[in-house]
């Protein structure tokens, strides 16, 4: 069982994770199943990676209301692939009950920068209603609380490593579902796994070489753009049709 392989690895906690700084970071996504994983986890114990672990847990649950406007500008600029985009979404962390919103800038150098503030549980499905959100987010984004509103819920999983020269991290993501605000349809994947690799680019990665030998394979994918293709049939959802074939197909292939 999961529980059991990640019991195999040492834990780190959430002030040493903060320590690891990536100065010059490449990521990296990823598209496995959970046997894969459990394969993976086996090699990452060998190697010396750490898990974090929170309030005792080491698989965490996330939750996460994506906001977007009404005709859905932030999904339409990451399926056209306009290089200077934005997500908002507020996300509580299940195992601590931590909830923020939560500002993501990529920029037109492919870098992607995340702005946080708390915010009270009550914001989580909709921070609108908090003056102090509302002005967070109109000097974070391009946006205002009254341009937006809450699109897409997604849910999952997550499993997080870094390697014991604290050169890389990576995020695991399990149990994905989804649910559309707007019009109440829900889609799930289940066996899927999400990886994020965040690496310093000066450094060699063992785990790329782990992945390269259990045949992982590299696909860029958006949550939020997936759930809101799978559940919303008027958003002409172009590349992300593609992406969600190649998901199903890394799924049936194990």
């Amino acid at each position: 069982m999961l529980t059991d392989t990640l019991a195999a690895l040492e834990p780190i906690t959430l002030a040493e994770m903060d320590t690891v700084t990536l100065m010059n970071r490449i990521d990296t996504k990823y598209v496995t199943t959970v046997p894969v994983l459990e394969k993976l986890l086996q090699h990452a114990a060998a190697l010396g990676y750490r898990v974090l672990e929170t309030e005792g847990a080491r698989l965490c649950g996330y939750d996460s209301v994506y906001y977007d406007t009404p005709d859905l500008k932030m999904f339409t600029d990451h399926r056209n692939r306009k290089l200077v985009r934005q997500k908002v979404r507020t996300r509580v962390y299940l195992t601590s009950g931590s909830t923020f919103l939560e500002i993501k800038r990529k920029n037109n150098h492919g870098r992607t920068r995340k702005k946080r503030t708390p915010v009270p549980g009550e914001a989580f499905r909709d921070f609108r209603g908090f003056p102090d959100a509302a002005a967070y987010l109109a000097v974070k984004s391009d946006y205002t609380a009254a341009q937006i509103s809450p699109a897409m819920e997604t849910r999952f999983d997550r499993i997080t490593l870094v390697n014991a020269a604290r050169t890389e991290r990576m995020t695991l993501d399990t149990a994905l579902r989804f649910t559309n605000l707007r019009n109440g349809a829900a889609a799930e994947l289940p066996g899927a796994v999400i990886i994020e690799l965040k690496q310093d680019g000066r450094v060699l990665s063992d785990m790329k070489r782990i992945l390269r030998s259990l045949r992982v394979k590299e696909l860029r994918v958006s949550k939020y753009c997936i759930g809101t293709a799978l559940t919303d049939p008027a958003c002409r959802p172009g590349r992300f049709k593609l992406k969600i074939r190649s998901i199903l197909k890394v799924i049936k292939s194990n």
